[in-house]
Protein backbone atom coordinates (compact mmCIF):
# COMPACT_ATOMS: atom_id res chain seq x y z
CA UNK A 1 0.00 0.00 0.00
CA UNK A 2 1.01 3.60 -0.50
CA UNK A 3 0.18 5.81 2.48
CA UNK A 4 -0.96 9.26 1.43
CA UNK A 5 -1.07 10.70 4.92
CA UNK A 6 -1.33 10.06 8.65
CA UNK A 7 -3.48 11.82 11.22
CA UNK A 8 -2.35 12.05 14.85
CA UNK A 9 -5.45 12.67 16.95
CA UNK A 10 -5.47 13.26 20.70
CA UNK A 11 -8.65 12.52 22.62
CA UNK A 12 -9.56 12.96 26.28
CA UNK A 13 -11.55 10.09 27.80
CA UNK A 14 -12.73 10.55 31.42
CA UNK A 15 -12.88 7.32 33.41
CA UNK A 16 -16.11 6.40 35.16
CA UNK A 17 -14.09 6.01 38.38
CA UNK A 18 -10.46 6.61 39.40
CA UNK A 19 -8.20 3.63 38.67
CA UNK A 20 -5.38 3.25 41.20
CA UNK A 21 -2.38 0.96 40.84
CA UNK A 22 0.90 0.69 42.72
CA UNK A 23 2.42 3.35 40.45
CA UNK A 24 -0.34 5.96 40.40
CA UNK A 25 -4.00 6.88 39.92
CA UNK A 26 -5.70 7.63 36.61
CA UNK A 27 -8.91 9.65 36.38
CA UNK A 28 -8.90 10.11 32.60
CA UNK A 29 -7.11 8.78 29.54
CA UNK A 30 -5.14 11.05 27.21
CA UNK A 31 -5.22 8.84 24.12
CA UNK A 32 -3.25 9.15 20.91
CA UNK A 33 -5.08 7.72 17.90
CA UNK A 34 -3.25 7.13 14.63
CA UNK A 35 -5.26 7.18 11.39
CA UNK A 36 -3.49 5.95 8.27
CA UNK A 37 -4.98 6.97 4.92
CA UNK A 38 -4.34 5.05 1.70
CA UNK A 39 -6.10 5.18 -1.69
CA UNK A 40 -7.80 1.87 -0.86
CA UNK A 41 -8.83 2.29 2.78
CA UNK A 42 -8.20 4.01 6.10
CA UNK A 43 -6.95 2.32 9.24
CA UNK A 44 -6.88 3.13 12.96
CA UNK A 45 -4.37 2.38 15.67
CA UNK A 46 -4.54 3.28 19.36
CA UNK A 47 -1.40 4.12 21.31
CA UNK A 48 -1.65 2.79 24.86
CA UNK A 49 1.10 4.97 26.34
CA UNK A 50 0.05 6.85 29.46
CA UNK A 51 0.33 10.60 30.02
CA UNK A 52 3.38 10.07 32.24
CA UNK A 53 6.19 7.47 32.00
CA UNK A 54 5.09 5.47 35.04
CA UNK A 55 4.03 2.08 33.65
CA UNK A 56 6.84 2.14 31.09
CA UNK A 57 9.34 4.71 29.76
CA UNK A 58 6.84 5.76 27.10
CA UNK A 59 4.34 8.62 27.40
CA UNK A 60 1.81 10.15 25.02
CA UNK A 61 3.68 13.30 24.01
CA UNK A 62 6.80 11.26 23.38
CA UNK A 63 4.88 8.72 21.30
CA UNK A 64 3.45 11.44 19.06
CA UNK A 65 6.90 12.99 18.68
CA UNK A 66 8.68 9.77 17.75
CA UNK A 67 5.98 8.84 15.24
CA UNK A 68 6.20 12.27 13.63
CA UNK A 69 9.99 12.63 13.59
CA UNK A 70 11.33 9.10 13.23
CA UNK A 71 8.80 6.34 12.54
CA UNK A 72 6.91 7.83 9.60
CA UNK A 73 10.10 8.85 7.75
CA UNK A 74 11.40 5.28 8.20
CA UNK A 75 8.48 3.67 6.34
CA UNK A 76 9.09 2.53 2.75
CA UNK A 77 7.10 4.10 -0.07
CA UNK A 78 5.05 0.92 -0.39
CA UNK A 79 4.31 -0.78 2.90
CA UNK A 80 2.29 -3.60 4.41
CA UNK A 81 1.97 -4.66 8.03
CA UNK A 82 4.66 -7.34 7.74
CA UNK A 83 7.26 -4.81 6.62
CA UNK A 84 6.57 -2.24 9.35
CA UNK A 85 8.57 -3.98 12.06
CA UNK A 86 11.63 -4.33 9.83
CA UNK A 87 11.44 -0.71 8.74
CA UNK A 88 11.13 0.58 12.31
CA UNK A 89 13.67 -1.78 13.88
CA UNK A 90 16.58 0.73 13.81
CA UNK A 91 14.59 2.99 16.18
CA UNK A 92 15.29 1.66 19.66
CA UNK A 93 12.35 1.05 21.98
CA UNK A 94 9.15 3.11 21.60
CA UNK A 95 7.15 -0.09 21.21
CA UNK A 96 3.78 1.51 22.01
CA UNK A 97 4.27 4.12 19.32
CA UNK A 98 5.39 1.44 16.86
CA UNK A 99 2.38 -0.71 17.77
CA UNK A 100 -0.07 2.13 17.11
CA UNK A 101 1.40 2.80 13.66
CA UNK A 102 1.65 -0.89 12.71
CA UNK A 103 -1.94 -1.49 13.86
CA UNK A 104 -3.26 1.40 11.78
CA UNK A 105 -1.45 0.10 8.71
CA UNK A 106 -2.71 -3.44 9.34
CA UNK A 107 -6.26 -2.16 9.83
CA UNK A 108 -6.13 -0.29 6.50
CA UNK A 109 -4.65 -3.34 4.77
CA UNK A 110 -7.34 -5.67 6.11
CA UNK A 111 -10.19 -3.24 5.38
CA UNK A 112 -8.95 -3.02 1.79
CA UNK A 113 -8.89 -6.81 1.44
CA UNK A 114 -12.12 -7.41 3.38
CA UNK A 115 -10.44 -9.59 6.02
CA UNK A 116 -11.07 -9.31 9.76
CA UNK A 117 -8.41 -8.81 12.40
CA UNK A 118 -9.50 -12.06 14.02
CA UNK A 119 -9.22 -13.99 10.77
CA UNK A 120 -5.81 -12.55 10.00
CA UNK A 121 -4.41 -13.34 13.44
CA UNK A 122 -5.83 -16.88 13.48
CA UNK A 123 -8.68 -16.63 15.98
CA UNK A 124 -10.26 -19.91 17.06
CA UNK A 125 -13.33 -18.50 18.83
CA UNK A 126 -16.13 -16.06 18.08
CA UNK A 127 -16.34 -14.77 21.66
CA UNK A 128 -13.89 -14.53 24.56
CA UNK A 129 -14.29 -14.82 28.35
CA UNK A 130 -13.65 -11.59 30.19
CA UNK A 131 -12.08 -10.69 33.49
CA UNK A 132 -11.90 -7.31 35.17
CA UNK A 133 -9.09 -5.44 36.86
CA UNK A 134 -10.00 -3.84 40.19
CA UNK A 135 -7.83 -0.96 41.36
CA UNK A 136 -6.51 -0.28 44.85
CA UNK A 137 -9.28 1.12 47.06
CA UNK A 138 -9.34 3.36 50.13
CA UNK A 139 -11.01 0.67 52.25
CA UNK A 140 -11.71 -3.05 52.14
CA UNK A 141 -15.51 -2.53 52.26
CA UNK A 142 -15.29 -0.36 49.11
CA UNK A 143 -13.26 -3.10 47.44
CA UNK A 144 -15.83 -5.75 48.35
CA UNK A 145 -18.63 -3.60 46.98
CA UNK A 146 -16.72 -3.12 43.70
CA UNK A 147 -16.00 -6.84 43.33
CA UNK A 148 -19.65 -7.69 44.07
CA UNK A 149 -20.75 -5.31 41.33
CA UNK A 150 -18.41 -6.84 38.75
CA UNK A 151 -19.47 -10.38 39.64
CA UNK A 152 -23.10 -9.30 39.29
CA UNK A 153 -22.26 -8.00 35.79
CA UNK A 154 -20.99 -11.46 34.90
CA UNK A 155 -17.21 -11.11 34.82
CA UNK A 156 -15.67 -14.56 35.05
CA UNK A 157 -12.40 -13.54 36.71
CA UNK A 158 -11.36 -10.85 39.20
CA UNK A 159 -7.90 -9.26 39.27
CA UNK A 160 -6.93 -7.20 42.30
CA UNK A 161 -4.20 -4.57 42.09
CA UNK A 162 -1.88 -4.88 45.09
CA UNK A 163 1.07 -3.05 46.66
CA UNK A 164 2.95 -3.31 49.97
CA UNK A 165 0.37 -2.66 52.68
CA UNK A 166 -2.55 -3.57 50.39
CA UNK A 167 -2.14 -7.25 49.61
CA UNK A 168 -2.86 -10.08 52.05
CA UNK A 169 -5.78 -8.48 53.86
CA UNK A 170 -7.81 -7.38 50.82
CA UNK A 171 -7.20 -10.73 49.12
CA UNK A 172 -8.31 -12.57 52.26
CA UNK A 173 -11.42 -10.38 52.49
CA UNK A 174 -12.40 -11.10 48.88
CA UNK A 175 -11.89 -14.84 49.33
CA UNK A 176 -13.90 -14.92 52.54
CA UNK A 177 -16.75 -12.89 51.05
CA UNK A 178 -17.03 -14.56 47.63
CA UNK A 179 -15.63 -18.04 48.19
CA UNK A 180 -13.14 -20.28 46.44
CA UNK A 181 -15.18 -20.63 43.24
CA UNK A 182 -14.29 -17.10 42.07
CA UNK A 183 -11.28 -17.05 39.74
CA UNK A 184 -8.97 -14.60 41.49
CA UNK A 185 -5.54 -13.20 40.69
CA UNK A 186 -3.41 -10.25 41.79
CA UNK A 187 -1.20 -7.72 40.02
CA UNK A 188 1.68 -5.91 41.73
CA UNK A 189 3.00 -3.85 38.80
CA UNK A 190 6.58 -4.42 40.03
CA UNK A 191 5.91 -3.00 43.50
CA UNK A 192 7.88 -5.60 45.50
CA UNK A 193 11.46 -6.85 45.89
CA UNK A 194 12.78 -10.33 46.60
CA UNK A 195 13.03 -9.31 50.26
CA UNK A 196 9.22 -9.32 50.27
CA UNK A 197 9.09 -13.04 49.42
CA UNK A 198 7.84 -14.07 52.88
CA UNK A 199 4.99 -11.57 52.57
CA UNK A 200 4.13 -12.70 49.04
CA UNK A 201 4.22 -16.34 50.16
CA UNK A 202 1.26 -15.58 52.44
CA UNK A 203 -0.83 -15.19 49.27
CA UNK A 204 -0.37 -18.92 48.59
CA UNK A 205 -3.16 -19.59 51.07
CA UNK A 206 -5.80 -18.07 48.80
CA UNK A 207 -5.62 -20.38 45.76
CA UNK A 208 -4.87 -17.57 43.28
CA UNK A 209 -4.63 -18.15 39.54
CA UNK A 210 -1.41 -16.13 39.51
CA UNK A 211 0.54 -13.19 40.86
CA UNK A 212 1.39 -10.77 38.09
CA UNK A 213 4.71 -8.90 37.86
CA UNK A 214 5.66 -8.91 41.55
CA UNK A 215 9.25 -7.69 41.01
CA UNK A 216 11.08 -5.20 38.80
CA UNK A 217 10.52 -5.44 35.08
CA UNK A 218 14.24 -5.87 34.30
CA UNK A 219 14.94 -8.70 36.73
CA UNK A 220 14.16 -12.12 35.29
CA UNK A 221 16.70 -13.82 37.59
CA UNK A 222 15.03 -12.72 40.82
CA UNK A 223 11.61 -13.63 39.43
CA UNK A 224 13.00 -17.13 38.88
CA UNK A 225 14.19 -17.21 42.49
CA UNK A 226 10.83 -16.00 43.73
CA UNK A 227 9.01 -18.59 41.63
CA UNK A 228 10.83 -21.33 43.52
CA UNK A 229 9.61 -19.90 46.84
CA UNK A 230 5.92 -19.56 45.96
CA UNK A 231 3.19 -22.05 45.15
CA UNK A 232 1.23 -19.33 43.34
CA UNK A 233 2.22 -19.18 39.64
CA UNK A 234 4.12 -16.08 38.56
CA UNK A 235 2.90 -14.21 35.50
CA UNK A 236 5.08 -11.61 33.80
CA UNK A 237 3.78 -8.41 32.22
CA UNK A 238 6.19 -5.46 32.11
CA UNK A 239 9.19 -7.82 31.80
CA UNK A 240 8.06 -9.20 28.44
CA UNK A 241 8.68 -6.76 25.58
CA UNK A 242 9.41 -9.27 22.81
CA UNK A 243 9.33 -12.93 21.90
CA UNK A 244 13.03 -13.04 22.85
CA UNK A 245 12.20 -11.80 26.35
CA UNK A 246 9.48 -14.42 26.64
CA UNK A 247 11.88 -17.16 25.55
CA UNK A 248 14.44 -16.06 28.14
CA UNK A 249 11.83 -15.92 30.91
CA UNK A 250 10.59 -19.41 30.08
CA UNK A 251 14.13 -20.81 29.94
CA UNK A 252 15.06 -19.26 33.30
CA UNK A 253 11.84 -20.36 34.98
CA UNK A 254 10.92 -16.73 35.72
CA UNK A 255 7.25 -17.33 35.00
CA UNK A 256 4.75 -19.99 34.02
CA UNK A 257 2.17 -17.55 32.60
CA UNK A 258 2.53 -14.51 30.31
CA UNK A 259 0.31 -11.46 30.04
CA UNK A 260 0.33 -10.43 26.37
CA UNK A 261 -0.17 -6.70 25.77
CA UNK A 262 0.32 -5.82 22.10
CA UNK A 263 1.26 -2.21 22.83
CA UNK A 264 4.02 -3.28 25.20
CA UNK A 265 5.30 -5.75 22.60
CA UNK A 266 5.36 -3.38 19.62
CA UNK A 267 2.22 -4.62 17.89
CA UNK A 268 -0.10 -7.49 17.18
CA UNK A 269 2.33 -9.38 14.96
CA UNK A 270 4.87 -9.64 17.79
CA UNK A 271 2.01 -10.44 20.17
CA UNK A 272 1.11 -13.38 17.94
CA UNK A 273 4.75 -14.53 17.97
CA UNK A 274 4.75 -14.50 21.79
CA UNK A 275 1.47 -16.44 21.77
CA UNK A 276 2.92 -19.04 19.42
CA UNK A 277 6.12 -19.38 21.47
CA UNK A 278 4.26 -19.79 24.75
CA UNK A 279 1.82 -22.25 23.27
CA UNK A 280 4.69 -24.37 21.96
CA UNK A 281 6.19 -24.45 25.48
CA UNK A 282 2.94 -25.12 27.32
CA UNK A 283 2.90 -21.67 28.92
CA UNK A 284 -0.55 -20.14 29.41
CA UNK A 285 -1.21 -16.64 28.10
CA UNK A 286 -3.95 -14.07 28.51
CA UNK A 287 -4.62 -10.65 27.03
CA UNK A 288 -3.90 -7.68 29.24
CA UNK A 289 -5.51 -4.27 28.96
CA UNK A 290 -4.40 -0.64 29.08
CA UNK A 291 -7.80 1.04 29.48
CA UNK A 292 -8.29 1.07 25.72
CA UNK A 293 -11.16 2.69 23.87
CA UNK A 294 -13.32 0.57 21.59
CA UNK A 295 -10.69 0.78 18.83
CA UNK A 296 -7.96 -0.83 20.91
CA UNK A 297 -10.44 -3.14 22.59
CA UNK A 298 -11.60 -4.53 19.23
CA UNK A 299 -8.07 -5.57 18.34
CA UNK A 300 -7.45 -7.05 21.80
CA UNK A 301 -10.62 -9.12 21.68
CA UNK A 302 -9.58 -10.50 18.29
CA UNK A 303 -6.17 -11.41 19.68
CA UNK A 304 -7.70 -13.02 22.78
CA UNK A 305 -9.61 -15.39 20.51
CA UNK A 306 -6.41 -17.19 19.48
CA UNK A 307 -6.20 -20.79 20.76
CA UNK A 308 -3.38 -20.26 23.26
CA UNK A 309 -5.32 -17.70 25.30
CA UNK A 310 -6.59 -20.14 27.90
CA UNK A 311 -7.14 -17.66 30.75
CA UNK A 312 -9.68 -14.80 30.81
CA UNK A 313 -8.12 -11.47 29.94
CA UNK A 314 -8.61 -7.86 30.95
CA UNK A 315 -10.79 -7.27 27.90
CA UNK A 316 -13.61 -5.76 29.92
CA UNK A 317 -16.75 -4.18 28.51
CA UNK A 318 -16.65 -0.50 27.51
CA UNK A 319 -18.66 0.73 30.47
CA UNK A 320 -16.06 -0.61 32.89
CA UNK A 321 -14.01 2.46 32.00
CA UNK A 322 -16.03 4.92 29.91
CA UNK A 323 -19.54 6.34 30.12
CA UNK A 324 -19.39 6.82 26.34
CA UNK A 325 -16.91 5.00 24.12
CA UNK A 326 -15.63 6.29 20.77
CA UNK A 327 -17.11 3.22 19.06
CA UNK A 328 -20.31 1.33 19.62
CA UNK A 329 -19.79 -0.06 23.12
CA UNK A 330 -18.55 -3.56 23.80
CA UNK A 331 -21.21 -5.21 25.96
CA UNK A 332 -20.64 -8.17 28.24
CA UNK A 333 -22.96 -11.12 27.56
CA UNK A 334 -22.73 -14.12 29.90
CA UNK A 335 -19.24 -13.03 30.87
CA UNK A 336 -18.02 -12.86 27.27
CA UNK A 337 -17.39 -10.31 24.53
CA UNK A 338 -18.15 -11.00 20.89
CA UNK A 339 -15.18 -10.95 18.52
CA UNK A 340 -15.73 -8.33 15.77
CA UNK A 341 -16.17 -10.04 12.40
CA UNK A 342 -16.13 -7.10 9.99
CA UNK A 343 -13.13 -6.03 7.86
CA UNK A 344 -10.12 -4.81 9.78
CA UNK A 345 -10.88 -3.94 13.39
CA UNK A 346 -14.56 -4.46 12.62
CA UNK A 347 -15.54 -1.26 14.43
CA UNK A 348 -15.66 2.41 13.44
CA UNK A 349 -15.27 5.58 15.49
CA UNK A 350 -18.58 7.38 16.05
CA UNK A 351 -18.02 10.75 14.33
CA UNK A 352 -19.96 12.91 16.80
CA UNK A 353 -18.38 11.26 19.84
CA UNK A 354 -14.93 11.46 18.30
CA UNK A 355 -15.41 15.15 17.57
CA UNK A 356 -16.56 15.82 21.13
CA UNK A 357 -13.59 14.14 22.82
CA UNK A 358 -10.87 15.35 20.42
CA UNK A 359 -8.39 17.81 21.91
CA UNK A 360 -6.07 18.16 18.90
CA UNK A 361 -5.37 16.80 15.42
CA UNK A 362 -2.31 16.90 13.22
CA UNK A 363 -2.25 15.88 9.56
CA UNK A 364 1.06 14.64 8.14
CA UNK A 365 1.13 14.21 4.36
CA UNK A 366 3.44 11.52 3.02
Amino acid sequence: MKITGVELRRIAMPLVAPFRTSFGTETSRDVLLVRVVTPEAEGWGECVAMSEPLYSPEYVDGAADVIRRFLLPALPANVDANSVGRALHPVKGHRMAKAALETAILDAQLRASGESFAGFLGAARTRVPCGVSVGIMDTVPRLLDAVAGYLDEGYVRIKLKIEPGWDVEPVRAVRERFGDDVLLQVDANAAYTLADAPRLAKLDAFDLLLIEQPLANDDLVQHARLARRLRTPICLDESIESAEHAAAAIELGSCSIVNIKPGRLGGYLEARRVHDLCRAHGVAVWCGGMLETGLGRAANVALAALPGFTLPGDTSGSRRYFATDVTEPFELVDGHLEVPAGPGLGVEPLPEVLKEVTTSTEWIAL
